[in-house]
């Protein structure tokens, strides 16, 4: 088997507005251009076909996590480098999936985007931190409602301080260190 034959699920948590996707995007741009088979699992688009009608409550996040976790798994078990840029703002979570991968024998590699909530809140890409201050809306991850950053994770970077093209390649110098591309 080749490294482009090679499937792994790499998990990019972070704060809303981190650079998770953004950062996601352009390692499979760079992964694709090598040969790699990938997919970008994005949290906003998994909620939307995948887990609509759930909620924000703890449970219903665990549950959202699970089944993304199930879904990069089973990608990643073919082959495919499943990229997930999705918040899952809780630990428990995270290592449940991390913990599926182990029992199947599959590449997981964890990867905290580490931007600070200051830096996340003027990017504000959604427009999510606007609608917390201005009282539309309740429960923002890392605001009023918690977000566990990783302990070891894998790799953490902060977006905050490099282009997303050096964050990029700081992740692709793991996944080459691990055999993984």
């Amino acid at each position: 088997m080749s490294v482009t034959d090679q499937g792994a699920t790499i998990w990019l948590t972070g704060l809303p507005s981190a650079g998770k996707t953004t950062i996601a995007r352009e390692l499979a741009g760079r992964l694709a251009a090598e040969g790699h088979r990938v997919e970008v699992l994005d949290g906003d688009e998994i909620r939307e076909f995948l887990s609509a009608g759930l909620g924000f409550s703890r449970a219903d996040r665990h549950t959202n996590v699970q089944r993304i976790g199930f879904v990069a798994e089973l990608l990643a078990s073919q082959g495919v480098k499943a990229l997930v840029p999705v918040i899952a703002p809780y630990a428990d979570s995270r290592e449940a999936v991390r913990k599926r991968h182990d029992a199947e024998g599959t590449a997981y590699v964890e990867v905290h985007v580490a931007t600070p909530v200051e830096v996340c809140s003027v990017r504000d890409v959604k427009g999510l931190y606007a609608k917390q201050a201005a009282g539309e809306i309740s429960g923002l991850t890392g605001v009023d409602d918690p977000y566990e950053a990783p302990a070891a994770p894998d790799l953490r970077i902060a977006s905050h301080t490099q282009t997303v093209q050096q964050s990029a390649a700081a992740l692709h110098a793991l996944l080459t260190e691990r055999g993984l591309a």
